[in-house]
C-alpha cells in the first residue's frame, strides 16, 4: 500500500502544482524520501526532444533531483476528458490510471516506505471521461491505498464559497481532507487575506478538517529566471514542513463531521443507532456466532474474510489484501465496484425518493427502465413485472403459467418439464424445477411439487448438433404434453447446476415441441442476460423467443436486488381472463402476486444507469476479448490429469475436475494468491467483470491453472499426454 496523499483544488490554478513541489522539497528536506505523480498532464508542449510538462518542471525545480513523472500526457490544456477525445484517443479511466500508478511507483514504496504525492487535475469534478470526475480517482485511492486527500484553496476572493462547496462534496463521497492549505496566487488586500484565512479555518472546523498551512505570494516560484529562487524556495519548505511531516508520519485524516456525530467516547460505540469501527476479531466473532451464510452450517461454517471496500474489479479486505474478484459477486457486479454513474444514480434517487409502494402509483424510474429494457429483449415480449430476487422471479413465472392455463380451461396443466443439471433458485417453487439430485435441495425431494425432467442436451456449444439429444423430451411430450403446462430451462448455459454449455439448436426444438403442444417457454436468464455469453441475451444465439422470460443479477450492475419477470402480449391476455368456472374464486383478471419492494425507485434507477453504461460501453468487444483470453490460458488445464473438461463461452471460463474440490481449501488457496474465486462441486470457475484488463484477468487464469495442477498433483497422477499417463492408460 502507498503513503501520502491526494492533492486536489478547490478548482484550477489555484496552487496545486505549487504546493505539491513544495512538500516534496519539504519531505526530502526531512530526509525522507518522495515522488510526485501527476495521473494525467495536460497542456504539455511535444517535440523531438520528448515532453515537457509544465507541472513536472516545477516539480524538478523547486525539489531539484526529485523523482516526478506523469501518467498519461496530453497536448491540449483542458479537462483530461476533452483533452483525449481532442487527441483521438481514449479518455484515462480510474482503473487504468490506478493500475498504472501502481506499476510505475517504485516497489520501495508501494510497501509503504517514503511518501507519494499523486496531484489531481483541476478540481473535484474535472471530468477523466465520460463517466469519472478526478473525485472518483481519490476514491479509488482511499479504497486502495487509503490515501487521504489535501485540499487546496487560494487565498482570494470567493474561496470560502468554494471550500465549503468541496468539503461538502468530500464528506459526501466519505473522503476525510488531511487538512486544506491557503495559497495566495497573487496580490490581495491584507484585511481581506486574513479574513479569509480565519473564515476559512472556522468553517472546515464544522468538518473537523483542520487548516494546516497558508502559503504567501511566491512570485520567484513561478518567474522564468532564478531570481529569488532559493529564499521562494527555502519559504516554501518552512511554511509546508508541518503537513509534510504529517505525511511522514503516517497520519490518518480526522473523522468527518457525520462519522464524528455518530461516535461516542465508549471505544467507537454509536450513540442511538448503529456501531462504527468494531475491531476485527469482534466483527469475525459475531459473524461466526449468529450470521448464516449461503450453503453453509450455522454450527461449523466455511470460513470468510472481512470485505471493507471494493473498486473497480478488487475487493479490499480489513488486512490491506487486495482480491481481483472473478465472480462479479456472483455474477452481478458486470461493471466492476463503484462504478460512478452507478453510484451517482443511486444517490440521485435516494435524496428524492427510495421507495413507494407499487400497487396504485408509479414512478419515473421504472417507467424508463420498461423504455429502455423492452426494446433490447427477445422479440414479442411487452410486459414486464419486476421483483425483488431472481428466485421470486422464477416464482412469478411459474405462476403465471399455472394461472394462464387455469384461466385457458385447461386445469390439467398443472406440471413443469425442467431439465438435469438446471438450477433456479432456492425459493419452493424454484426448488422444485431445479435438478432433484444435483440442485442443492435433495433434503426437500419428498415434499416439494413433483416435476418432470429431462436428461440436459449432451450436445456441447461448440461441436454439431445431435437430433438424439431430443428424444427424451420428445417422448415425454408425447405421453404427458396435456400435462405440461410449461418448459423451464436456462438458454446455452446451465449454471450453478454445472456451468454446461449446450448447442442453440436446442433451444429452436425446443420451441417447435412447445407450439406443437401447447406449452408455455419458461427462458431463465438470470445467469445469462445482460451479455454473460457474448450476446445480450442467450436466447439470441437461437434467435428464439420465450413465451415468459426470467432475468436479475446483471440488471442493476450488482447495486440491488431487482428481478424482471417479462411475458408476452398472449401470456398477459391470458392471465387477465374473467374466470367463469364455478368452483373457483374469481380474481378479477389480476394476476395474483406482488412483492412489497415491487418495482423499487432505487433498483429501477440502479438498473437504469446499468443498461445505459452497458449499452454506451464496448461491451461486446471486451467480453469476446475476455473469452479468447480465458480459452487460450485456461486450454492448457486440459492436459492435467485431474481435470476432466476446460470450456469457455463468453465471460464464462469453466475448469472441471475429475473429482468434487474443498472448497475451504481452495478459497484460502486463492486468497494467498490475491484472487476471489469461490468454486462449487467439481467446478473451478471465472466470471469475471467485463472491465477487467488483461493483466488482472491473467491473474486469474493462472490461480485457476494452479489450482487445477495442485489437485492433479494431489490425486497422484501426471499430466495427460505425459508417458507414465499414456502407458497407465494403455
Amino acid at each position: 500500500m502507498l503513503r501520502g496523499c491526494f492533492i486536489t483544488g478547490t478548482d484550477t490554478d489555484v496552487g496545486k502544482t505549487i504546493v505539491t513541489a513544495g512538500l516534496l522539497a519539504a519531505c526530502r528536506a526531512a530526509g525522507a524520501d518522495a515522488i510526485a505523480v501527476k495521473p494525467v498532464q495536460t497542456g504539455c508542449l511535444f517535440s523531438e526532444c520528448g515532453m515537457t510538462a509544465p507541472d513536472i518542471l516545477q516539480y524538478i525545480k523547486l525539489a531539484p533531483g526529485a523523482q516526478a513523472f506523469a501518467l498519461e500526457t496530453f497536448e491540449t490544456a483542458c479537462s483530461p476528458s476533452l483533452a483525449a477525445r481532442l487527441a483521438g484517443v481514449e479518455a484515462p479511466t480510474v482503473q487504468g490510471l490506478l493500475v498504472k500508478l501502481e506499476k510505475s511507483v517504485p516497489p520501495v514504496m508501494s510497501h509503504g516506505q517514503g511518501v507519494v504525492l499523486v496531484e489531481g487535475a483541476g478540481g473535484l469534478f474535472a471530468p477523466l471521461n465520460r463517466w469519472e470526475t478526478m473525485l472518483d480517482l481519490m476514491c479509488g485511492l482511499r479504497d486502495r491505498h487509503t490515501l487521504p486527500v489535501l485540499l487546496v484553496a487560494p487565498n482570494r476572493v470567493g474561496c470560502i464559497n468554494h471550500i465549503l462547496l468541496s468539503l461538502e462534496a468530500l464528506e459526501a463521497r466519505a473522503l476525510r481532507p488531511l487538512g486544506i492549505i491557503l495559497s495566495r496566487t497573487g496580490e490581495i488586500d491584507p484585511a481581506v487575506a486574513d479574513d479569509n484565512r480565519a473564515v476559512a479555518a472556522e468553517q472546515a472546523r464544522r468538518f473537523n478538517v483542520p487548516l494546516l498551512a497558508e502559503l504567501p505570494y511566491l512570485p520567484a516560484v513561478t518567474a522564468v529566471g532564478d531570481n529569488g529562487l532559493a529564499a521562494a524556495r527555502a519559504e516554501l519548505i518552512n511554511c509546508l514542513l508541518p503537513p509534510a511531516k504529517l505525511l511522514l508520519a503516517g497520519c490518518s485524516a480526522p473523522y468527518s463531521r457525520s462519522e464524528q456525530n455518530i461516535r461516542a467516547a465508549d471505544n467507537g460505540r454509536c450513540v442511538g443507532r448503529r456501531e462504527v469501527g468494531l475491531p476485527p476479531e469482534e466483527v469475525l466473532a459475531i459473524d461466526r456466532a449468529h450470521l448464516w451464510h449461503p450453503y453453509t452450517s450455522a454450527l461449523q461454517p466455511l470460513p470468510v474474510y472481512e470485505a471493507v471496500g471494493a473498486h473497480g474489479c478488487r475487493i479490499r479486505l480489513r488486512d490491506g489484501r487486495e482480491l481481483v474478484d472473478g465472480m462479479s459477486s456472483w455474477w452481478c457486479a458486470i461493471h466492476g465496484y463503484g462504478q460512478p454513474a452507478l453510484v451517482a444514480a443511486l444517490q440521485e434517487q435516494a435524496a428524492r425518493m427510495s421507495h413507494v409502494m407499487f400497487g396504485g402509483l408509479t414512478h419515473e424510474p421504472a417507467v424508463r427502465l420498461t423504455k429502455l429494457l423492452i426494446p433490447l429483449l427477445p422479440p414479442g415480449l411487452n410486459r414486464l413485472f419486476m421483483a425483488d430476487s431472481g428466485s421470486v422471479a422464477v416464482e412469478v413465472a411459474i405462476k403465471m403459467a399455472l394461472q394462464y392455463w387455469r384461466l385457458a380451461g385447461r386445469p390439467e396443466k398443472t406440471r413443469l418439464l425442467a431439465l438435469r443439471g438446471g438450477y433456479h433458485g432456492d425459493t419452493t417453487g424454484a426448488m422444485s424445477v431445479c435438478d432433484p439430485v444435483t440442485g442443492m435441495h435433495t433434503l426437500f425431494s419428498g415434499v416439494l411439487w413433483q416435476q418432470y425432467f429431462v436428461e440436459r442436451p449432451t450436445c456441447r456449444f461448440d461441436e454439431p448438433f445431435d437430433p438424439a439429444c431430443m428424444a427424451a423430451a420428445e417422448k415425454l411430450f408425447a405421453q404427458k404434453g396435456e400435462e405440461i403446462a410449461a418448459v423451464i430451462l436456462e438458454p446455452i448455459l446451465q449454471g450453478a447446476g454445472g456451468m454446461w454449455l449446450y448447442h442453440p439448436e436446442y433451444l429452436r426444438r425446443m420451441r417447435a415441441l412447445c407450439d406443437t403442444y401447447g406449452v408455455l417457454l419458461i427462458f431463465d436468464e438470470i445467469a445469462t442476460g445482460f451479455g454473460r455469453t457474448g450476446t445480450l441475451f442467450a436466447a439470441e444465439r437461437a434467435g428464439v423467443s420465450p413465451d415468459i422470460l426470467c432475468l436479475g443479477k446483471a440488471l442493476t450492475g450488482g447495486m440491488l436486488s431487482l428481478a424482471v419477470t417479462a411475458a408476452s402480449e398472449g401470456v398477459a391476455t391470458g392471465l387477465s381472463r374473467r374466470l367463469e368456472a364455478p368452483d373457483l374464486p374469481d380474481t378479477g383478471g389480476a394476476f395474483m402476486h406482488g412483492p412489497t419492494f415491487m418495482g423499487n425507485p432505487l433498483a429501477c434507477a440502479a438498473a437504469c444507469a446499468s443498461l445505459e453504461f452497458l449499452l454506451g460501453s464496448p461491451w461486446q468487444t471486451r467480453v469476446q476479448g475476455i473469452e479468447m483470453q480465458l480459452r487460450r490460458e485456461l486450454e492448457p488445464c486440459r492436459a492435467f490429469a485431474g481435470v476432466s473438461d476446460v470450456r469457455a463461452l463468453g465471460a464464462v471460463g469453466v475448469v472441471e475436475m475429475c473429482n468434487p474440490v474443498d472448497v475451504a481449501a481452495l478459497q484460502d488457496f486463492f486468497v494467498a494468491r490475491g484472487v476471489w474465486i469461490r468454486p462449487f462441486g467439481r467446478l473451478i470457475y471465472l466470471m469475471p467483470p467485463y472491465v477487467i484488463d488483461k493483466q488482472d484477468l491473467s491473474r486469474l487464469t493462472s490461480a485457476v491453472a494452479d489450482a487445477a495442477w495442485t489437485l492433479s498433483q494431489a490425486e497422484g497422477f501426471q499430466g495427460r499426454g505425459s508417458p507414465a499417463y499414456d502407458r497407465e492408460k494403455g
